[in-house]
């Protein structure tokens, strides 16, 4: 088994690939908060190929987490000198394994949050890019970033020793200010339709309620692209983990293993430069908005409706699921019926080979996604990835029984257990505080009601209401696939109307 770390990089196995470029040469010129799994096989992966590039030696990666559950990853990317494997896998079994040298700098912000100020604040930091999951931009249904999060009151009264996020950016952004220093690009690399302009209004939120002249400069002079990501990455757990050490005889405290496939498209907004991305995959446009609506009503519309269901029915694997012709027939009707009729093809984006690829990608059994990882955070989700669909769907009576019948099953599952009685955790980091009373209820209606989660359109809607009452009340009775099965029994429109 082979060590990775800075002293042992030349040693490691010809079959882990290396990306050829002289990592001493290499200085931090983005700052990454939020190392995880995705981001490590996502905008890590595109800085690595654009590092081989001639003269983009200052495109370094400094990786930063915040929050103590980030840990184990502080302690594996320290001891490892910010190296790590990714190990690619295709639908047909053939894969190929990594290492990542971008990294050249980490820390942890629990351990010295006056470091990671001070790195933000440096001139070489001219990108710093985020993946804090949907719900880490504290924005509600109508747009309003929430100061009384106990992370934002904190960093708000102790500027100096932030504790979140939203903290940092504004206190490194204020330091650069008074500093004369150029200001950072603010690039959001988050699953969420438009992205940039989200991560804007809760920074400037922040901002002014701070100082309203910080807020008025970084609105004028802070850039925040929007881009849309997309790459299947399973959390790494301890089966994993010892897979990929067999796979690549490495001995890799962080291992990440993701499908083959990979796709960036990002606006062209960094005043300060950025690297050579588009040069090594990345497609560059004047407006994401079309690009990430695609993926966001598509892709993560999808893996959420078929969390819930799949999961309860106790199935526990993506793929799984995706071969089971009644879970696959169920999400092909919501891409061509629900989802894909209100989308257009885009240059670089044919919407029909699209939602093929997808289906194919849910299915790939060497990547073997867990369920339990698309269940995370539904309260937040939901607004985000559903409703967009929904609320069409309400206005031009169409059909809408798949979305009841999903929102049935995240009611069920929100009980604590599968059908077979086996308990899990319910993870709702972001919405868990809204989730509370409907974990607590006996009634499927204050789901229904919740319209922070659900939104306004569904309670006012009798019809849909009615149907989704019918559904909770069958998922009880006969369970998730025996209801699965009758639903197109359960169509609530006219057949002139169905798709």
């Amino acid at each position: 088994m082979h060590t990775l770390d800075q002293a042992h990089l030349s040693s490691l196995p010809s079959t882990v690939v290396r990306p050829g470029y002289d990592r001493s040469k290499v200085r931090a010129g983005i700052a990454h908060i939020g190392v995880g799994g995705f981001h490590r096989a996502h905008e890590a992966i595109y800085t690595d190929r654009a590092l081989a590039r001639p003269g983009q030696e200052g495109w370094g990666l400094c990786g930063i987490n915040l929050l103590p559950h980030d840990a184990a990853m502080a302690a594996a990317m320290k001891k490892q000198d910010g190296l790590y494997t990714v190990s690619e896998m295709a639908p047909d079994g053939s894969h190929v394994s990594r290492v990542v040298e971008c990294m050249v700098e980490y820390l942890y912000a629990p351990d010295s949050p006056e470091a990671v100020l001070a790195k933000l604040s440096h001139p070489d930091i001219r990108i710093v890019s985020l993946t804090i999951t949907e719900g880490g931009y504290l924005i509600d249904e109508h747009g309003t970033f929430n100061l009384k999060h106990p992370a934002v009151a904190h960093d708000l009264a102790h500027p100096g020793s932030p504790q979140g996020v939203f903290g940092y950016l504004v206190e490194a952004l204020a330091r650069r200010r008074a500093a004369g220093v150029k200001p950072f690009t603010v690039m959001s690399c988050d699953n969420l339709r438009h992205n940039g302009s989200q991560a804007k209004r809760a920074v400037v939120a922040f901002a002014k309620a701070r100082d309203p002249e910080l807020a008025a400069w970084i609105e004028r002079e802070v850039a925040f692209p929007n881009g849309m990501v997309d790459r299947i990455t399973p959390a790494t757990d301890n089966a994993a983990r010892q897979k990929l050490r067999d796979l690549t005889q490495v001995d890799d405290a962080a291992p990440v293993i993701c499908e083959d496939f990979i796709q960036w498209v990002l606006e062209d907004n960094f005043p300060n430069g950025r690297p050579e991305w588009d040069a090594v995959g990345v497609m560059f446009t004047q407006d994401v908005s079309p690009y990430e609506d695609a993926k966001i009503r598509l892709l993560n519309a999808t893996h959420t409706m078929l969390s819930y269901p799949a999961y309860l029915s106790g199935l526990r694997k993506v793929d799984d699921a995706l071969h089971d012709p009644l879970f696959f027939g169920y999400l092909r009707g919501f891409l061509d019926h629900d989802a894909g009729v209100w989308l257009k093809s885009l240059p670089g984006l044919d919407i029909p080979s699209y939602k093929d690829k997808l289906l194919e990608r849910f299915g790939n059994r060497a990547v073997g996604d867990q369920l339990a990882r698309l269940c995370m955070d539904g309260g937040s989700k939901i607004s985000g990835f559903v409703l967009p669909t929904l609320h069409p769907i309400l206005a031009n009576n169409r059909p809408y029984h798949r979305i009841a019948f999903f929102l049935a099953a995240y009611d069920r599952y929100l009980k604590g257990t599968d059908e077979k009685g086996e308990p899990h955790t319910l993870n709702e980091p972001n919405a868990r505080h809204l989730l509370e009373p409907v974990i607590k209820s006996d009634s499927p209606m204050t789901l229904i009601q919740l319209k922070e989660v659900v939104g306004t359109q569904i309670p006012a809607h009798p019809g849909f209401v009615e149907l989704y009452l019918k559904l909770r009340k069958q998922i009880d009775e006969q369970g998730v696939v025996a209801t699965l099965k009758s639903l197109d029994a359960s169509r609530e429109s006219p057949p002139s109307a169905q798709a």
